[in-house]
């Protein structure tokens, strides 16, 4: 009979419901950018939570904001609100440049949530039909599925709430032959994350606002991934030459830097289309993670983040398209991606993981960075300088694995 003690991965199989696969790494502790695992290696965290953790670990802003709050009031019923509500809402419609009064918001708890709650404002509209984009991510409850395109996690649980058309992204003369009188609502990312970060074209988002006017429809941006400063902007859809405003904007992820908060944000007329009645939740909006929220934009704000977002960004993308083999570098601020010239992007995963450091794959040619808003020039460097031994480690993984598959043919 054997006596050695279960691993941290043994026991997460036995106990944890197979959605995500085998674990990479169990984390114990983070600080700022980097992270530790339960053997005591440390990682520089170029993957921040996916987009989540903008403060990054342990930020003494959040931590206090959180302890704070729940030592005075955790948790109410939305049969009333609290001062960290209503001031995170107006705070987000001021992001948004509409101020209070110009636009509502509802609290959720994550971002499929917050996609959930805006995709019941479209219904509202009387219409039903919803045009989406191909390469689209917006969540895995079955409403937010419904708007996602990737054919593998939508079959399973099909059929889906219906009326959605897909069209190809940053096509504006495809979405302008798809939205009709009875389109509800024209829903897209400003940059496409869970795809690759993929930005469309300039003047797409224009194209979209108008092709959603001159039909009634509503214009809505999922800025789950690409808000809240990640982008070296408070909204990656605000770009000056744009100069779009949309009818609904989804955010979470870096909202609560890690801790769990999403909103749907109704702008103008929008704004009044959910009603009593019409949805609801127990946790969003509640204190702590509004609290949270709070201190989060605060410190954005305090430590200008935007602009070391965009600085620290180019550097990153220089650096990056010096290597022959990277094909193509794109994203703004700190959401990154790139091509590989093979898809080998789970071997450079897992090269990057040797040389210390956690970054992901969201295609076989592709790899995607979205570290903490406070990551340093110092992580910036020592990853520039790995990374050309990382692609040789992964290339010449490939390259084995190709010989040995020709020995045994």
């Amino acid at each position: 009979m054997s006596t050695t003690e279960p691993t941290w991965g043994e026991r997460y199989a036995a106990s944890l419901m197979n959605t995500f696969g085998p674990p990479k790494l169990v984390l114990v502790r983070g600080e700022g950018a980097h992270v530790w695992d339960a053997d005591g290696q440390e990682y520089v965290d170029l993957l921040g939570g996916i987009a989540v953790n903008a403060l990054g670990h342990g930020h003494p802003a959040l931590v206090d904001a959180v302890t704070s709050q729940l030592q005075t009031l955790g948790h109410v019923s939305n049969f009333f609100t609290t001062v960290p509500q209503v001031e995170l809402a107006e705070k987000l419609l001021d992001l948004l440049g509409v101020g209070a009064g110009g636009g509502k918001v509802f609290f959720t708890n994550s971002g499929t949530e917050a996609n959930e709650a805006a995709f019941k404002l479209t219904r509202r509209t009387g219409r039903t039909h919803v045009v989406v984009a191909e390469g689209s991510f917006h969540g895995r409850t079955m409403g937010a599925l419904a708007l996602t395109s990737k054919e593998a996690y939508r079959a399973p649980f099909e059929p889906l709430p219906g009326d959605v058309t897909f069209v190809p992204y940053g096509d504006a003369d495809a979405l302008a032959a798809a939205v009709t009188d009875e389109t509800a609502a024209v829903l897209l990312e400003p940059v496409q994350g869970e795809a690759g970060v993929v930005v469309p074209p300039e003047g797409y988002l224009a194209a979209a606002r108008a092709v959603a006017d001159e039909h009634g429809a509503l214009l809505w941006l999922d800025e789950v991934q690409s808000g809240m400063g990640r982008t070296g902007r408070w909204f990656a859809h605000t770009q000056p030459e744009s100069g779009v405003t949309p009818d609904v904007v989804t955010v979470a992820k870096g909202l609560g830097g890690g801790f769990p908060i999403g909103a749907c944000i109704g702008i103008g007329a929008a704004g009044e289309l959910l009603q009593p009645g019409n949805h609801g939740t127990t946790f969003g909006g509640n204190p702590v993670a509004c609290a949270a929220a709070l201190a989060v934009v605060r410190t954005i704000e305090d430590e200008d983040l935007l602009e070391h977002a965009t600085v620290l960004g180019q550097k990153l993308r220089d650096g990056l398209a010096a290597d022959p083999r990277v094909t193509e570098v794109r994203g703004e601020g700190l959401l990154i991606g790139l091509d590989l010239s093979a898809g080998v992007s789970a071997e450079v995963v897992a090269a990057a993981q040797e040389a210390g450091f956690i970054i992901n794959n969201p295609t076989p040619h592709r790899i995607r960075l979205a570290p903490p808003l406070v990551l340093t020039e110092d992580d910036v460097n020592a990853f520039l300088a790995s990374w050309p031994g990382i692609l040789d480690s992964a290339m010449g993984e490939q390259a084995m694995g190709e010989q040995a598959m020709g020995e045994q043919a």
